[in-house]
């Protein structure tokens, strides 16, 4: 797969990514606990899981902490990310695997959960399909995988009210308005966004089954499909 576009590779957006999710992403806290448990409900004590787009370490932290005989492999194409991510979880390393790469070079498994949470809306559409085949041929049969990311309907009217909506609730955690403006402006031209419709339709093409939404932050969307 080739890079999606993101700052990711930069030293300075690297070290302020932390606070990103809390300011950027209505309900964040909550959306991770929710994860978890869609997760507990079919992974075993032991479960071995499989994080894409794990840079930064934020869900695999709480992950981890929370499951002590789970074992981790994280996956991101950024080195700076996974360096964060390192940091973040100190001794809790010790039961996580990071590679930098793409799903496609990950071990094949298999796993007994997924997770990619803000990532596909990186990744453009023809990639998104493949990166959904690839996570869900590492699934145990009836395994859960959660996704989240930016997700609205896309007609010019409600796509300008989305975006607007997204720089709004950016405004409320404290950022310039007029900066919030411009970087909703900035995810519109340069983020592969489309309808949750599609969305739910991608993940059963995939060969998910039982998709569900499961969150909705406003111009973000989540879902838990099974292998």
């Amino acid at each position: 797969m080739t890079a999606p576009p993101n700052p990711f590779n930069d030293v300075q957006s690297v070290a302020n990514y932390v606070d990103g999710p809390a300011r950027n992403v209505p309900g964040w806290a909550d959306m991770i606990r929710m994860t978890d448990l869609l997760l507990t409900e079919r992974a075993p004590d032991d479960a071995n899981v499989l994080v894409v787009g794990a840079g930064g370490g934020l869900e695999l932290k709480h992950l981890a902490q929370a499951h002590s005989g789970w074992r981790f492999v994280g996956v991101d194409p950024s080195h700076e990310m996974l360096k964060l991510a390192h940091t973040m979880l100190g001794p809790l390393t010790d039961r996580v695997m990071l590679q930098q790469g793409y799903v496609d070079g990950a071990p094949e498994g298999p796993f007994d959960a997924a997770t990619c949470l803000l990532v596909l809306h990186f990744v453009p559409l023809n990639e998104r399909r493949r990166l959904l085949v690839e996570v869900k041929r590492r699934l145990r049969p009836g395994a859960p995988f959660v996704v989240v990311h930016l997700s609205f309907p896309q007609s010019p009217a409600e796509r300008a009210a989305w975006l607007g909506r997204y720089a709004a609730f950016i405004a409320s955690s404290g950022v310039d308005l007029t900066k919030a403006r411009a970087g909703a402006a900035a995810v519109g031209e340069r983020l592969s966004i489309v309808s949750p419709q599609d969305d739910e339709r991608m993940l059963m093409e995939a060969g998910f089954t039982g998709v569900q939404l499961f969150y909705a932050g406003l111009a973000f969307r989540g879902w838990v499909g099974h292998a």
